[in-house]
């Protein structure tokens, strides 16, 4: 078996692989995670080398830390690098932090978390939570051992990424980035910024939630079939992201043992500066002609930014784009409503937009952009969108006390 290939953590010097598993498509069977076969494909990926582990509290409604804690036992746990994240959407007090914290530990079986990341922060959040006390929160934890690394996981504009990293000694961060992201959320600059900082950059959503692996368009496949090497989409896009030596490593959310060997065969020889200038050249092309099939022609170049509003323009037109190009409608209504309706982080949805036109003159392509957040908020906010943000409002409360009696039940059985 040839060897995982590893790259560093600038601030720690600690090794980490390039390849590491996302812990929120695991098999499923009535609704549930399939332990026997999620097991089984977990144990199988570490023993080939992949062995970072990046989970959340709500993966799998709630389910993935809990299995991860028995999945990692029988000695598991000490051949992995694990990762959650705090769900600051459920925090009101500086002692919820602790709180979110000791149960995670609880549900992981673990005495600590090797990457501790504030999950999807955006500039109302992270103002919210600064103000709460997670820096002083943070360093507590590193202090008593809970946690060895930091970091924040992030989907909005860049400038709001760079303030979050230039406001505390992260050790990481967690950005959306793949041949269609380039430009859009923490994008290129962002990649840039943070390797200069001396950050760790972990990339989600490498393949676009799969679809970047799936059988492309007609004129997509066209390309690639020109191309000098045989390669799958998935192979492409990945060897694409590890050929930039400022990615550390690329999370994968692999949910079958196929899965899993085809990406740690293009793993294990993905070295930066590998792809030829050919190679390039034919990745722009694959990405150009994606983007030629958006129906909003926004490159997310953020210029646009900020909205004085508040909406998350750039995002609201990514998402809008995803229905037509991928089809995913479910899944892309359900994001938009987290993301953007206020559940996750501040209101930013397309119907905030006032018309005020600000936008309008900095906008490289043109883009009437109060008339396509219209198409926007007809388009991805209806009946399901107010369901889930209007059910949010009900259930997140209910979910923190909740979670909060849990904590003061292990705190009691802790003390006996």
């Amino acid at each position: 078996m040839i060897p995982m290939l590893y790259r560093t953590v600038p601030r720690t010097q600690e090794k980490v692989p390039i390849l590491g598993f996302g812990c929120m498509r695991f098999p499923e069977k009535n609704g549930v995670i399939d332990e026997e076969r999620s097991i089984y494909l977990l144990r199988y990926a570490i023993d080939k080398g992949v062995t970072y582990l990046d989970t959340a509290w709500p993966y799998h409604h709630g389910q993935s830390e809990t299995f991860l804690g028995k999945a990692l036992s029988d000695g598991y746990r000490e051949k992995v690098q694990l990762a959650t994240k705090l769900p600051h959407w459920l925090v009101k007090t500086r002692e919820d932090m602790d709180t979110f914290l000791n149960l995670q530990l609880s549900r992981l079986n673990t005495n600590h978390i090797d990457y501790y990341l504030i999950h999807s922060i955006g500039q109302e959040s992270w103002e919210r939570m600064k103000k709460l006390g997670i820096l002083e929160f943070l360093d507590l934890a590193k202090r008593d051992g809970r946690i060895r690394n930091t970091g924040f996981s992030f989907h909005e504009d860049t400038r709001t990424f760079k303030k979050i990293v230039d406001d505390y000694n992260w050790e990481c961060c967690l950005i959306q980035y793949n041949i269609l992201d380039e430009l859009s959320q923490a994008g290129r600059d962002g990649l840039y910024y943070a390797t200069q900082k001396d950050l760790a950059v972990f990339i989600m959503e490498p393949l676009r939630g799969g679809k970047l692996a799936q059988i492309p368009p007609p004129d997509i496949t066209k390309i690639l079939e020109e191309a000098p090497v045989e390669r799958t989409p998935a192979e492409w896009a990945l060897r694409w992201l590890w050929d930039q030596p400022e990615v550390t490593m690329v999370l994968s959310g692999m949910n079958d043992i196929s899965q899993v060997d085809e990406n740690c065969s293009i793993a294990n020889v993905a070295y930066p500066g590998s792809l030829t200038q050919d190679e390039q050249d034919l990745i722009t092309k694959v990405s150009e002609t994606w983007r030629s099939l958006m129906k909003i022609p926004c490159t997310g170049c953020q210029y646009c930014m900020p909205c004085p509003f508040g909406v998350n323009i750039p995002s609201c037109f990514e998402m809008y784009n995803n229905v037509y190009m991928f089809g995913d409608t479910w899944r892309t209504n359900a994001v938009y409503a987290a993301r953007l309706g206020g559940v996750m982080s501040g209101i930013a949805h397309a119907s905030v937009c006032t018309e005020c036109g600000s936008c309008m003159s900095s906008c490289p392509q043109g883009i009437v952009i109060p008339e396509r957040l219209k198409d926007v908020s007809a388009r991805l906010e209806g009946p399901f969108f107010h369901l889930i943000v209007f059910s949010a409002k009900l259930t997140l409360p209910i979910i923190r006390y909740v979670e909060l009696f849990k904590n003061r039940r292990l705190n009691r059985i802790m003390n006996k």
